[in-house]
C-alpha cells in the first residue's frame, strides 16, 4: 500500500521540490504593507481628512487622489509577484467641485468615517452593514465594494487591516479537510493560525458544482491526503488570500482545475497572477507556483471527447481568448500559449462535466487520478 501511495504521487513530490528550489524575486512597486498598526491606519485617514481641511481654509475645493485600478498602463509583470501595481501609477482625481465625481467623493469621506470608528473600537463591519446604513448615498453594494478597494490602495493598507469584511461567515470559499467534508471559510483569512496538513497538493475547482461532484464521488479519500476548494467561479479576495495562506504554510503543489474555455483561464490566471484591479496587494494575494491541471484543449483532442458534448467558441470567448494571449505573463508560460492556441485553432471550448459523456466517473476515477500520478499538468 504505502508502494503505490509513493508511486501514486511521485510526481507530485517532484515537482514540489523543484517548487522549494525557486527563488521567488520581488521588485520596487506600490503595494499595500504587510501589517499596518492601528495608530498607523488612524493617522493616514487623519491626513486624507487633514488635506480636505487644509484646502477648505484656503478657499479651495478639495481633490483626492486615487491610484488608477483598471489601466494596464499602471501595472508590471513580475515572474514571481504576477501583476502589481508600479510607484509611479496615474492617479484619478476625485473632485469636490464637480458634478461628475462629487458623489464618490462624499461615499468616500463616509467609509473613510466609518474605517476610523471601526479601527478606533476595534470592531468590525460588513460591506453590507456600510451600504443598508447609507443605501442613498451609495446606490448599490458594488459602489461599496469599489471604494473600500480605492481607499485600501488610497492608504496602502491591506483591505482586511480596514475592519471591514465581505460577510460575518465567508460562504464563497469552500474547502474539504479531513473529515471530507466541505466547510465554508471564515472572513478574516488572517485569523486563521496553526494550520497543519499532510496533504500533497492543493486542488482548486473552479465551480461548486464541480467541487461537489468531487465530494459526492469521494474524490478526497481516493486520493488522500490532499486540500480542495472552490472559490465558486472569479475568485473574491478572500479566496486568493486562503490560497496564498495555504502556500505560505504548507509550500505544496496547488493545481488549478477550470473548464477548458476562456473564463476558466482566466479564473486561473487570477490565482496566479493576479488582477489589474488587484494589483497593489499582489504580494499577498498571487500564487506564481499554481499549475494548470485540466482541463486542457489538448486532454480534449487526446481523450477524444465527444462532439456533441462540446460547445462553439462564441465572438465573445474569441475576444476574450485574444485579449487573454496579449497579456504579459503568457510569454513566461509557453505550454500554456500554445493550449490556447489550440483552442482558437478548433474553435472549441468545453465544461468539465463533458468527461461525463465518455464515462459518468470519468472525472474522479480516471482523469485526475492518472493526471497526478503522471504529471499532467502545464
Amino acid at each position: 500500500m504505502g508502494s503505490q501511495v509513493a508511486e501514486l504521487f511521485y510526481e507530485v513530490d517532484r515537482l514540489r521540490a523543484e517548487l522549494l528550489n525557486t527563488v521567488e524575486v520581488t521588485t520596487d512597486c506600490h503595494c499595500v504593507e504587510a501589517a499596518v498598526s492601528h495608530r498607523e491606519i488612524l493617522t493616514r485617514i487623519e491626513n486624507v481628512i487633514l488635506g480636505i481641511v487644509t484646502s477648505l481654509s484656503r478657499d479651495e475645493a478639495p481633490v483626492l487622489a486615487l491610484p488608477n485600478r483598471s489601466s494596464w498602463a499602471n501595472v508590471s509583470f513580475d515572474t514571481g509577484v504576477g501583476l502589481q501595481m508600479t510607484s509611479g501609477s496615474s492617479v484619478t482625481a476625485i473632485r469636490s467641485d464637480c458634478p461628475s465625481s462629487v458623489t464618490k467623493f462624499a461615499q468616500i469621506i463616509k467609509i473613510l468615517s466609518v474605517i476610523y470608528r471601526l479601527v478606533q473600537s476595534n470592531s468590525y463591519a460588513t460591506k453590507r452593514d456600510i451600504y443598508y446604513n447609507s443605501t442613498q448615498l451609495f446606490g448599490s453594494q458594488t459602489a461599496v465594494d469599489n471604494i473600500v478597494d480605492d481607499i485600501s490602495c488610497m492608504l496602502k493598507i491591506p483591505r482586511r487591516s480596514l475592519h471591514v469584511v465581505s460577510v460575518h461567515i465567508h460562504v464563497n470559499v469552500r474547502v474539504i479537510v479531513s473529515t471530507y467534508k466541505a466547510v465554508a471559510v471564515s472572513s478574516n483569512i488572517g485569523g486563521i493560525r496553526n494550520i497543519v496538513s499532510s496533504a500533497k497538493f492543493v486542488l482548486i475547482v473552479e465551480k461548486d458544482a464541480t467541487f461537489q461532484r468531487l465530494l459526492d464521488d469521494n474524490f478526497c479519500a481516493k486520493l488522500s491526503p490532499c486540500i480542495i476548494m472552490t472559490g465558486k467561479g472569479v475568485p473574491d479576495v478572500n479566496s486568493r488570500l486562503m490560497v496564498r495562506k495555504l502556500w505560505d504554510i504548507l509550500r505544496i503543489p496547488i493545481f488549478a482545475l477550470v473548464d477548458a474555455d476562456p473564463h476558466g483561464i482566466e479564473i486561473m490566471c487570477i490565482y496566479k497572477y493576479g488582477s489589474v484591479a488587484m494589483s497593489f496587494e499582489a504580494h499577498s494575494l498571487t500564487v506564481s507556483s499554481v499549475m494548470w491541471l485540466g482541463l486542457l484543449p489538448s486532454d480534449i483532442q487526446r481523450l477524444q471527447v465527444p462532439r456533441d458534448a462540446l460547445i462553439p467558441l462564441t465572438k465573445r470567448d474569441e475576444s476574450k481568448l485574444n485579449s487573454l494571449l496579449k497579456r504579459p505573463y503568457l510569454t513566461t508560460q509557453p505550454h500554456w500559449q500554445k493550449e490556447m492556441e489550440l483552442m482558437q485553432q478548433t474553435k472549441v471550448k468545453a465544461e468539465l462535466q463533458s468527461l461525463a459523456a465518455i464515462a459518468p466517473d470519468f472525472l474522479t476515477s480516471i482523469y485526475l487520478p492518472n493526471k497526478l500520478r503522471y504529471g499532467g499538468w502545464v
